[in-house]
Protein backbone atom coordinates (compact mmCIF):
# COMPACT_ATOMS: atom_id res chain seq x y z
CA UNK A 1 0.00 0.00 0.00
CA UNK A 2 2.90 2.35 0.72
CA UNK A 3 4.06 2.04 -2.85
CA UNK A 4 0.64 2.45 -4.43
CA UNK A 5 -0.20 6.00 -3.35
CA UNK A 6 3.32 7.22 -4.11
CA UNK A 7 2.97 5.84 -7.63
CA UNK A 8 -0.43 7.54 -7.84
CA UNK A 9 1.07 10.93 -6.91
CA UNK A 10 3.76 10.52 -9.56
CA UNK A 11 1.17 9.52 -12.13
CA UNK A 12 -0.88 12.55 -11.13
CA UNK A 13 2.13 14.78 -11.67
CA UNK A 14 2.74 13.30 -15.11
CA UNK A 15 -0.90 13.64 -16.08
CA UNK A 16 -1.00 17.39 -15.52
CA UNK A 17 -1.56 18.84 -18.93
CA UNK A 18 0.42 22.03 -19.22
CA UNK A 19 0.40 23.98 -22.39
CA UNK A 20 3.38 22.77 -24.35
CA UNK A 21 3.95 26.23 -25.71
CA UNK A 22 3.78 28.54 -22.71
CA UNK A 23 3.55 32.10 -24.00
CA UNK A 24 5.42 35.09 -22.56
CA UNK A 25 4.50 38.44 -24.05
CA UNK A 26 7.29 41.00 -24.20
CA UNK A 27 6.88 44.57 -25.31
CA UNK A 28 10.44 44.92 -26.64
CA UNK A 29 10.22 45.66 -30.40
CA UNK A 30 12.18 43.56 -32.84
CA UNK A 31 14.75 45.07 -35.15
CA UNK A 32 12.98 45.97 -38.35
CA UNK A 33 14.01 47.63 -41.56
CA UNK A 34 12.01 50.75 -40.73
CA UNK A 35 11.65 52.59 -37.40
CA UNK A 36 7.87 52.56 -37.74
CA UNK A 37 7.78 48.80 -38.09
CA UNK A 38 10.09 48.56 -35.10
CA UNK A 39 7.74 50.68 -33.01
CA UNK A 40 4.55 48.92 -34.11
CA UNK A 41 5.62 45.29 -34.04
CA UNK A 42 5.97 43.37 -30.79
CA UNK A 43 7.67 40.13 -29.84
CA UNK A 44 6.10 37.02 -28.36
CA UNK A 45 8.32 34.25 -27.03
CA UNK A 46 7.15 30.65 -26.61
CA UNK A 47 9.08 28.23 -24.40
CA UNK A 48 8.25 24.53 -24.74
CA UNK A 49 8.21 22.59 -21.48
CA UNK A 50 11.65 21.27 -20.58
CA UNK A 51 12.04 17.73 -19.28
CA UNK A 52 14.62 18.66 -16.67
CA UNK A 53 13.45 20.89 -13.84
CA UNK A 54 16.87 21.64 -12.35
CA UNK A 55 18.90 24.67 -13.27
CA UNK A 56 22.10 24.01 -15.25
CA UNK A 57 25.33 23.83 -13.37
CA UNK A 58 26.89 26.57 -15.45
CA UNK A 59 25.49 29.29 -17.69
CA UNK A 60 27.81 28.21 -20.48
CA UNK A 61 25.86 24.99 -21.10
CA UNK A 62 22.48 26.07 -22.49
CA UNK A 63 19.64 23.64 -22.74
CA UNK A 64 18.47 22.29 -26.07
CA UNK A 65 15.14 24.07 -25.67
CA UNK A 66 13.87 26.37 -28.35
CA UNK A 67 12.44 29.86 -28.25
CA UNK A 68 9.94 31.09 -30.78
CA UNK A 69 9.69 34.79 -31.59
CA UNK A 70 6.26 35.69 -32.93
CA UNK A 71 6.28 38.91 -34.88
CA UNK A 72 2.94 40.38 -35.72
CA UNK A 73 2.57 43.16 -38.20
CA UNK A 74 0.31 46.09 -37.29
CA UNK A 75 -3.35 45.33 -37.82
CA UNK A 76 -2.83 41.59 -38.13
CA UNK A 77 -4.85 39.21 -35.97
CA UNK A 78 -3.01 35.88 -36.11
CA UNK A 79 0.64 34.97 -36.71
CA UNK A 80 2.13 32.90 -39.53
CA UNK A 81 4.84 30.30 -39.33
CA UNK A 82 8.29 31.15 -40.74
CA UNK A 83 11.67 29.41 -40.88
CA UNK A 84 14.36 29.98 -38.24
CA UNK A 85 16.47 33.13 -38.39
CA UNK A 86 18.40 35.43 -36.12
CA UNK A 87 16.57 38.29 -34.39
CA UNK A 88 18.50 40.96 -36.24
CA UNK A 89 18.21 39.35 -39.64
CA UNK A 90 14.69 38.06 -40.04
CA UNK A 91 13.82 37.26 -43.66
CA UNK A 92 10.89 39.09 -45.10
CA UNK A 93 8.08 36.83 -46.28
CA UNK A 94 4.64 37.40 -47.66
CA UNK A 95 2.18 36.11 -45.07
CA UNK A 96 -0.14 33.31 -46.13
CA UNK A 97 -3.77 34.23 -46.65
CA UNK A 98 -4.88 32.65 -43.36
CA UNK A 99 -2.06 33.85 -41.06
CA UNK A 100 -0.02 37.04 -40.79
CA UNK A 101 2.53 36.14 -38.12
CA UNK A 102 6.14 35.03 -38.57
CA UNK A 103 7.78 32.61 -36.11
CA UNK A 104 11.48 32.64 -35.36
CA UNK A 105 12.79 29.56 -33.51
CA UNK A 106 15.60 30.02 -31.02
CA UNK A 107 17.31 28.15 -28.23
CA UNK A 108 17.30 29.17 -24.60
CA UNK A 109 20.63 30.48 -23.39
CA UNK A 110 19.88 29.92 -19.70
CA UNK A 111 17.57 28.36 -17.17
CA UNK A 112 14.15 30.04 -16.95
CA UNK A 113 12.33 27.92 -14.37
CA UNK A 114 8.98 26.94 -15.84
CA UNK A 115 10.25 23.37 -16.13
CA UNK A 116 9.68 23.20 -12.37
CA UNK A 117 5.90 23.50 -12.76
CA UNK A 118 5.31 19.73 -12.31
CA UNK A 119 7.21 19.87 -9.03
CA UNK A 120 5.09 22.81 -7.90
CA UNK A 121 1.96 20.84 -8.67
CA UNK A 122 3.40 17.83 -6.85
CA UNK A 123 4.08 19.85 -3.69
CA UNK A 124 0.64 21.44 -3.81
CA UNK A 125 -1.10 18.09 -4.26
CA UNK A 126 0.81 16.43 -1.42
CA UNK A 127 0.10 19.36 0.89
CA UNK A 128 -3.60 19.42 0.05
CA UNK A 129 -4.13 15.67 0.07
CA UNK A 130 -6.37 13.54 -2.11
CA UNK A 131 -9.87 12.13 -1.86
CA UNK A 132 -11.35 9.12 -3.57
CA UNK A 133 -14.95 7.89 -3.47
CA UNK A 134 -15.69 4.35 -4.58
CA UNK A 135 -19.02 2.52 -4.65
CA UNK A 136 -19.37 -1.26 -4.43
CA UNK A 137 -22.50 -2.85 -5.89
CA UNK A 138 -23.33 -6.52 -5.70
CA UNK A 139 -25.37 -9.16 -3.96
CA UNK A 140 -24.71 -10.12 -0.37
CA UNK A 141 -22.06 -12.75 0.23
CA UNK A 142 -19.84 -11.88 -2.75
CA UNK A 143 -17.01 -10.52 -0.60
CA UNK A 144 -17.40 -6.76 -1.16
CA UNK A 145 -16.19 -5.75 2.29
CA UNK A 146 -13.32 -8.23 2.19
CA UNK A 147 -12.13 -6.97 -1.19
CA UNK A 148 -12.21 -3.32 -0.07
CA UNK A 149 -10.15 -4.17 3.01
CA UNK A 150 -7.72 -6.10 0.83
CA UNK A 151 -7.41 -3.29 -1.73
CA UNK A 152 -6.39 -0.63 0.76
CA UNK A 153 -4.68 -2.98 3.20
CA UNK A 154 -6.70 -1.67 6.12
CA UNK A 155 -9.74 -2.70 8.15
CA UNK A 156 -12.39 -0.32 6.88
CA UNK A 157 -15.12 -2.85 7.56
CA UNK A 158 -15.13 -4.57 10.95
CA UNK A 159 -15.78 -8.33 11.10
CA UNK A 160 -19.45 -9.10 10.64
CA UNK A 161 -21.37 -10.78 13.42
CA UNK A 162 -22.98 -14.10 12.64
CA UNK A 163 -26.65 -13.69 13.49
CA UNK A 164 -29.00 -16.59 13.96
CA UNK A 165 -32.55 -16.88 12.67
CA UNK A 166 -34.72 -13.95 13.65
CA UNK A 167 -38.34 -12.92 13.36
CA UNK A 168 -37.44 -9.29 12.75
CA UNK A 169 -38.96 -7.58 9.74
CA UNK A 170 -36.54 -7.71 6.81
CA UNK A 171 -36.20 -4.43 4.85
CA UNK A 172 -37.57 -4.60 1.33
CA UNK A 173 -35.49 -1.84 -0.26
CA UNK A 174 -31.83 -1.29 -1.06
CA UNK A 175 -30.10 0.88 1.52
CA UNK A 176 -27.05 3.09 1.06
CA UNK A 177 -24.27 2.98 3.64
CA UNK A 178 -21.16 5.16 3.53
CA UNK A 179 -17.94 4.77 5.50
CA UNK A 180 -14.95 7.14 5.37
CA UNK A 181 -11.38 6.85 6.59
CA UNK A 182 -8.22 8.96 6.43
CA UNK A 183 -5.22 6.86 5.45
CA UNK A 184 -1.64 7.96 4.93
CA UNK A 185 1.19 6.40 2.99
CA UNK A 186 4.72 7.80 2.67
CA UNK A 187 3.49 11.28 3.59
CA UNK A 188 0.57 11.20 1.13
CA UNK A 189 -2.86 11.60 2.73
CA UNK A 190 -5.94 10.04 1.16
CA UNK A 191 -9.52 10.61 2.24
CA UNK A 192 -11.21 7.35 1.25
CA UNK A 193 -15.00 6.97 1.15
CA UNK A 194 -16.60 3.62 0.39
CA UNK A 195 -20.32 3.51 -0.43
CA UNK A 196 -21.96 0.13 0.05
CA UNK A 197 -25.38 -1.01 -1.18
CA UNK A 198 -26.64 -3.72 1.20
CA UNK A 199 -29.81 -5.42 0.11
CA UNK A 200 -29.12 -5.25 -3.62
CA UNK A 201 -30.41 -8.37 -5.37
CA UNK A 202 -31.45 -10.05 -2.11
CA UNK A 203 -35.22 -9.85 -2.53
CA UNK A 204 -37.74 -11.98 -4.35
CA UNK A 205 -38.88 -8.93 -6.32
CA UNK A 206 -35.84 -6.90 -7.42
CA UNK A 207 -37.80 -4.58 -9.68
CA UNK A 208 -36.21 -1.11 -9.70
CA UNK A 209 -33.64 -2.15 -7.11
CA UNK A 210 -31.24 0.09 -9.01
CA UNK A 211 -33.22 3.25 -8.25
CA UNK A 212 -31.79 3.98 -4.75
CA UNK A 213 -28.28 3.61 -6.19
CA UNK A 214 -28.94 5.99 -9.10
CA UNK A 215 -30.71 8.45 -6.80
CA UNK A 216 -27.70 8.51 -4.47
CA UNK A 217 -25.30 9.21 -7.35
CA UNK A 218 -27.53 12.00 -8.68
CA UNK A 219 -27.91 13.50 -5.21
CA UNK A 220 -24.13 13.73 -4.98
CA UNK A 221 -24.02 15.45 -8.38
CA UNK A 222 -26.73 17.88 -7.25
CA UNK A 223 -24.84 18.64 -4.06
CA UNK A 224 -21.68 19.43 -6.02
CA UNK A 225 -23.64 21.56 -8.51
CA UNK A 226 -25.22 23.57 -5.68
CA UNK A 227 -21.78 24.11 -4.14
CA UNK A 228 -20.47 25.40 -7.48
CA UNK A 229 -23.32 27.89 -7.76
CA UNK A 230 -22.63 29.44 -4.36
CA UNK A 231 -20.84 32.75 -3.97
CA UNK A 232 -18.05 31.26 -1.86
CA UNK A 233 -16.57 28.22 -3.58
CA UNK A 234 -13.38 27.96 -1.57
CA UNK A 235 -14.23 24.80 0.35
CA UNK A 236 -16.11 22.58 -2.09
CA UNK A 237 -16.12 18.96 -0.92
CA UNK A 238 -16.07 16.50 -3.80
CA UNK A 239 -18.39 13.69 -2.71
CA UNK A 240 -19.11 12.44 -6.23
CA UNK A 241 -18.63 8.74 -6.93
CA UNK A 242 -15.37 8.31 -8.85
CA UNK A 243 -15.59 4.57 -9.48
CA UNK A 244 -18.21 1.85 -9.15
CA UNK A 245 -16.92 -1.70 -8.65
CA UNK A 246 -19.73 -3.97 -9.83
CA UNK A 247 -19.53 -7.51 -8.43
CA UNK A 248 -20.71 -10.30 -10.72
CA UNK A 249 -21.75 -13.62 -9.25
CA UNK A 250 -19.41 -16.43 -10.43
CA UNK A 251 -22.06 -18.48 -12.22
CA UNK A 252 -19.81 -19.22 -15.19
CA UNK A 253 -22.60 -18.64 -17.71
CA UNK A 254 -23.40 -15.00 -18.53
CA UNK A 255 -24.76 -11.82 -17.00
CA UNK A 256 -28.12 -12.03 -15.30
CA UNK A 257 -30.92 -9.70 -16.46
CA UNK A 258 -30.67 -7.79 -13.19
CA UNK A 259 -26.94 -7.19 -13.72
CA UNK A 260 -27.52 -5.96 -17.26
CA UNK A 261 -30.31 -3.59 -16.22
CA UNK A 262 -28.32 -2.11 -13.34
CA UNK A 263 -25.21 -1.62 -15.49
CA UNK A 264 -27.32 0.06 -18.18
CA UNK A 265 -28.64 2.50 -15.58
CA UNK A 266 -25.23 3.23 -14.07
CA UNK A 267 -22.76 3.42 -16.95
CA UNK A 268 -23.72 7.00 -17.93
CA UNK A 269 -23.36 8.30 -14.37
CA UNK A 270 -20.29 6.56 -12.96
CA UNK A 271 -17.08 4.85 -14.04
CA UNK A 272 -18.12 1.21 -14.19
CA UNK A 273 -15.54 -1.47 -13.34
CA UNK A 274 -16.95 -5.04 -13.48
CA UNK A 275 -15.30 -7.75 -11.41
CA UNK A 276 -15.98 -11.46 -11.04
CA UNK A 277 -16.30 -12.13 -7.33
CA UNK A 278 -14.87 -15.23 -5.66
CA UNK A 279 -13.00 -16.31 -8.76
CA UNK A 280 -11.43 -19.18 -6.81
CA UNK A 281 -14.64 -21.14 -7.42
CA UNK A 282 -13.92 -21.30 -11.17
CA UNK A 283 -11.15 -22.90 -13.18
CA UNK A 284 -8.93 -20.93 -15.55
CA UNK A 285 -10.86 -22.19 -18.58
CA UNK A 286 -14.19 -21.31 -16.99
CA UNK A 287 -12.94 -17.83 -16.10
CA UNK A 288 -11.77 -17.18 -19.67
CA UNK A 289 -15.09 -18.33 -21.13
CA UNK A 290 -17.05 -16.37 -18.53
CA UNK A 291 -15.11 -13.18 -19.30
CA UNK A 292 -15.79 -13.49 -23.02
CA UNK A 293 -19.53 -13.94 -22.40
CA UNK A 294 -19.62 -10.95 -20.06
CA UNK A 295 -17.82 -8.72 -22.57
CA UNK A 296 -20.17 -9.91 -25.32
CA UNK A 297 -23.22 -9.01 -23.21
CA UNK A 298 -21.73 -5.62 -22.34
CA UNK A 299 -21.05 -4.83 -25.98
CA UNK A 300 -24.46 -6.09 -27.12
CA UNK A 301 -26.34 -3.83 -24.69
CA UNK A 302 -24.16 -0.78 -25.36
CA UNK A 303 -22.76 -0.56 -21.83
CA UNK A 304 -19.69 1.63 -21.44
CA UNK A 305 -17.09 0.46 -18.93
CA UNK A 306 -14.09 2.48 -17.85
CA UNK A 307 -11.03 2.33 -20.09
CA UNK A 308 -7.77 4.01 -19.24
CA UNK A 309 -7.08 7.06 -21.44
CA UNK A 310 -4.21 7.03 -23.88
CA UNK A 311 -2.02 10.08 -24.40
CA UNK A 312 0.25 10.91 -27.29
CA UNK A 313 3.28 11.33 -25.03
CA UNK A 314 2.91 7.94 -23.35
CA UNK A 315 5.97 5.75 -23.72
CA UNK A 316 5.83 2.16 -24.89
CA UNK A 317 6.08 0.80 -21.37
CA UNK A 318 3.06 2.80 -20.19
CA UNK A 319 1.03 1.78 -23.24
CA UNK A 320 1.90 -1.88 -22.72
CA UNK A 321 0.96 -1.66 -19.03
CA UNK A 322 -2.41 -0.07 -19.83
CA UNK A 323 -3.15 -2.67 -22.49
CA UNK A 324 -2.27 -5.46 -20.07
CA UNK A 325 -4.60 -4.03 -17.43
CA UNK A 326 -7.50 -3.62 -19.86
CA UNK A 327 -6.99 -7.17 -21.15
CA UNK A 328 -7.98 -8.48 -17.71
CA UNK A 329 -11.39 -6.78 -17.65
CA UNK A 330 -13.63 -8.01 -16.08
CA UNK A 331 -11.23 -8.69 -13.25
CA UNK A 332 -11.44 -12.13 -11.64
CA UNK A 333 -10.60 -11.33 -8.03
CA UNK A 334 -10.19 -13.07 -4.69
CA UNK A 335 -10.17 -11.21 -1.39
CA UNK A 336 -8.43 -12.18 1.85
CA UNK A 337 -7.67 -10.19 4.99
CA UNK A 338 -5.68 -12.78 6.93
CA UNK A 339 -2.10 -13.82 6.37
CA UNK A 340 -1.20 -17.48 6.00
CA UNK A 341 2.07 -19.34 5.78
CA UNK A 342 2.96 -20.82 2.42
CA UNK A 343 4.79 -24.09 1.87
CA UNK A 344 8.14 -22.28 1.68
CA UNK A 345 7.53 -20.39 4.94
CA UNK A 346 6.48 -17.01 3.47
CA UNK A 347 3.75 -14.88 5.02
CA UNK A 348 1.22 -14.15 2.28
CA UNK A 349 -2.32 -12.88 1.97
CA UNK A 350 -4.47 -15.64 0.63
CA UNK A 351 -6.77 -18.54 1.26
CA UNK A 352 -5.79 -22.09 2.17
CA UNK A 353 -7.65 -25.04 0.70
CA UNK A 354 -7.07 -28.78 0.95
CA UNK A 355 -5.69 -28.76 -2.57
CA UNK A 356 -3.42 -25.73 -2.16
CA UNK A 357 -3.13 -22.02 -1.44
CA UNK A 358 -4.43 -19.05 -3.45
CA UNK A 359 -2.26 -15.94 -3.18
CA UNK A 360 -4.17 -12.70 -3.53
CA UNK A 361 -1.09 -10.78 -4.72
CA UNK A 362 -0.05 -13.42 -7.25
CA UNK A 363 -1.07 -12.47 -10.80
CA UNK A 364 -1.05 -16.12 -11.81
CA UNK A 365 -3.81 -16.88 -9.32
CA UNK A 366 -6.20 -13.93 -9.80
CA UNK A 367 -6.49 -10.40 -11.23
CA UNK A 368 -6.44 -8.60 -7.89
CA UNK A 369 -3.10 -6.90 -8.63
CA UNK A 370 -4.40 -5.50 -11.94
CA UNK A 371 -7.54 -4.20 -10.27
CA UNK A 372 -5.46 -2.46 -7.62
CA UNK A 373 -3.23 -0.94 -10.30
CA UNK A 374 -6.24 0.51 -12.12
CA UNK A 375 -8.00 1.85 -9.02
CA UNK A 376 -5.00 3.17 -7.10
CA UNK A 377 -1.60 2.97 -8.71
CA UNK A 378 -2.10 4.17 -12.29
CA UNK A 379 -5.66 5.37 -13.00
CA UNK A 380 -7.04 6.90 -9.82
CA UNK A 381 -6.63 10.45 -11.12
CA UNK A 382 -8.00 9.48 -14.54
CA UNK A 383 -11.10 8.11 -12.81
CA UNK A 384 -11.60 11.42 -11.03
CA UNK A 385 -10.94 13.48 -14.17
CA UNK A 386 -13.34 11.40 -16.26
CA UNK A 387 -15.98 11.80 -13.57
CA UNK A 388 -15.53 15.57 -13.53
CA UNK A 389 -15.00 16.24 -17.24
CA UNK A 390 -17.41 13.75 -18.79
CA UNK A 391 -19.96 12.20 -16.46
CA UNK A 392 -20.59 15.22 -14.26
CA UNK A 393 -20.54 17.66 -17.19
CA UNK A 394 -23.13 15.59 -19.05
CA UNK A 395 -25.34 15.49 -15.96
CA UNK A 396 -24.81 19.21 -15.37
CA UNK A 397 -25.75 20.03 -18.97
CA UNK A 398 -28.93 17.96 -18.78
CA UNK A 399 -29.81 19.53 -15.45
CA UNK A 400 -29.36 23.09 -16.73
CA UNK A 401 -31.29 22.33 -19.90
CA UNK A 402 -34.14 21.00 -17.81
CA UNK A 403 -34.11 24.27 -15.85
CA UNK A 404 -34.71 26.29 -19.03
CA UNK A 405 -31.26 26.93 -20.47
CA UNK A 406 -32.16 25.49 -23.87
CA UNK A 407 -32.01 26.49 -27.53
CA UNK A 408 -34.46 26.51 -30.38
CA UNK A 409 -32.58 24.64 -33.13
CA UNK A 410 -34.42 26.51 -35.88
CA UNK A 411 -33.67 30.10 -34.87
CA UNK A 412 -31.09 29.55 -32.09
CA UNK A 413 -33.33 31.39 -29.67
CA UNK A 414 -32.31 30.80 -26.09
CA UNK A 415 -34.80 30.69 -23.28
CA UNK A 416 -34.31 33.52 -20.83
CA UNK A 417 -33.48 31.88 -17.48
CA UNK A 418 -34.84 34.90 -15.57
CA UNK A 419 -38.22 34.70 -17.33
CA UNK A 420 -38.29 30.95 -16.88
CA UNK A 421 -37.48 31.33 -13.22
CA UNK A 422 -40.21 33.96 -12.82
CA UNK A 423 -42.74 31.64 -14.45
CA UNK A 424 -41.69 28.80 -12.20
CA UNK A 425 -41.93 31.12 -9.19
CA UNK A 426 -45.47 32.19 -10.15
CA UNK A 427 -46.47 28.57 -10.67
CA UNK A 428 -44.91 27.69 -7.34
CA UNK A 429 -46.84 30.50 -5.63
CA UNK A 430 -50.07 29.20 -7.15
CA UNK A 431 -49.32 25.75 -5.84
CA UNK A 432 -48.54 27.19 -2.43
CA UNK A 433 -51.80 29.18 -2.42
CA UNK A 434 -53.76 26.08 -3.38
CA UNK A 435 -52.03 24.04 -0.70
CA UNK A 436 -52.68 26.80 1.84
CA UNK A 437 -56.40 26.88 0.97
CA UNK A 438 -56.62 23.11 1.27
CA UNK A 439 -54.81 23.20 4.59
CA UNK A 440 -57.16 25.93 5.87
CA UNK A 441 -60.16 23.88 4.80
CA UNK A 442 -58.82 20.81 6.53
CA UNK A 443 -57.96 22.88 9.61
CA UNK A 444 -61.46 24.35 9.77
CA UNK A 445 -62.96 20.91 9.39
CA UNK A 446 -60.80 19.58 12.20
CA UNK A 447 -61.72 22.55 14.39
CA UNK A 448 -65.43 22.02 13.72
CA UNK A 449 -65.14 18.35 14.61
CA UNK A 450 -63.26 19.21 17.78
CA UNK A 451 -65.83 21.84 18.77
CA UNK A 452 -68.63 19.35 18.18
CA UNK A 453 -66.93 16.80 20.40
CA UNK A 454 -66.30 19.40 23.08
CA UNK A 455 -69.93 20.55 22.97
CA UNK A 456 -71.17 16.99 23.24
CA UNK A 457 -68.86 16.36 26.18
CA UNK A 458 -70.04 19.57 27.80
CA UNK A 459 -73.69 18.52 27.45
CA UNK A 460 -72.94 15.13 28.93
CA UNK A 461 -71.14 16.72 31.85
CA UNK A 462 -74.01 19.16 32.41
CA UNK A 463 -76.58 16.37 32.39
CA UNK A 464 -74.52 14.34 34.85
CA UNK A 465 -74.06 17.39 37.05
CA UNK A 466 -77.81 18.04 37.04
CA UNK A 467 -78.57 14.43 37.92
CA UNK A 468 -76.08 14.47 40.79
CA UNK A 469 -77.52 17.75 42.07
CA UNK A 470 -81.04 16.36 42.04
CA UNK A 471 -79.87 13.27 43.90
CA UNK A 472 -78.16 15.44 46.51
CA UNK A 473 -81.33 17.51 46.93
CA UNK A 474 -83.39 14.38 47.53
CA UNK A 475 -80.91 13.14 50.10
CA UNK A 476 -80.92 16.54 51.83
CA UNK A 477 -84.73 16.54 52.03
CA UNK A 478 -84.74 13.03 53.47
CA UNK A 479 -82.19 14.00 56.11
CA UNK A 480 -84.16 17.11 57.08
CA UNK A 481 -87.32 15.03 57.40
CA UNK A 482 -85.56 12.54 59.67
CA UNK A 483 -84.18 15.38 61.74
CA UNK A 484 -87.65 16.88 62.27
CA UNK A 485 -89.07 13.50 63.31
CA UNK A 486 -86.33 12.98 65.85
CA UNK A 487 -86.83 16.44 67.31
CA UNK A 488 -90.64 16.04 67.52
CA UNK A 489 -90.42 12.60 69.13
CA UNK A 490 -92.22 10.79 66.40
CA UNK A 491 -90.92 7.34 65.62
CA UNK A 492 -88.99 6.91 62.48
CA UNK A 493 -90.44 4.87 59.69
CA UNK A 494 -89.18 1.35 59.72
CA UNK A 495 -86.90 0.62 56.92
CA UNK A 496 -87.71 -2.14 54.52
CA UNK A 497 -86.93 -5.64 55.55
CA UNK A 498 -83.41 -6.48 54.77
CA UNK A 499 -82.83 -9.16 52.30
CA UNK A 500 -80.34 -11.93 52.81
CA UNK A 501 -79.42 -14.34 55.55
CA UNK A 502 -79.54 -13.44 59.23
CA UNK A 503 -77.30 -14.83 61.93
CA UNK A 504 -80.17 -14.79 64.50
Amino acid sequence: MAFDLVQHVKARTRSVHFDRNLMFMATTPLAESSPKASRDSKRTISFPLSQDDKSPSSPSSPRPSTVRHYRTSPGSESPALAPSASPANVPSQAPPPTDNRNIVRRKLTGYVGFANLPNQWHRKSVRKGFNFNVMVVGESGLGKSTLVNTLFNTSLYPPKERKGPSLDIIPKTVTIQSISADIEEAGVRLRLTVVDTPGFGDFVNNDESWRPIVDNIEQRFDSYLDAENKVNRMNIVDNRIHACVFFIQPTGHSLKPLDIEVMRRLHTKVNLIPVIAKADTLTDEEIAAFKSRILADIKHHGIQIFEGPRYELDDEETIAENNEIMSKVPFAVVGANNEITSADGRKIRGRAYPWGIIEVDNEEHCDFVKLRQMLIRTHMEELKEHTNNQLYENYRTDKLLAMGVSQDPSVFKEVNPAVKQEEERALHEQKLAKMEAEMKMVFQQKVAEKESKLKQSEEELYARHKEMKEQLDRQRLELEDKKQRVESGRPLEKEGKRKGFSLR
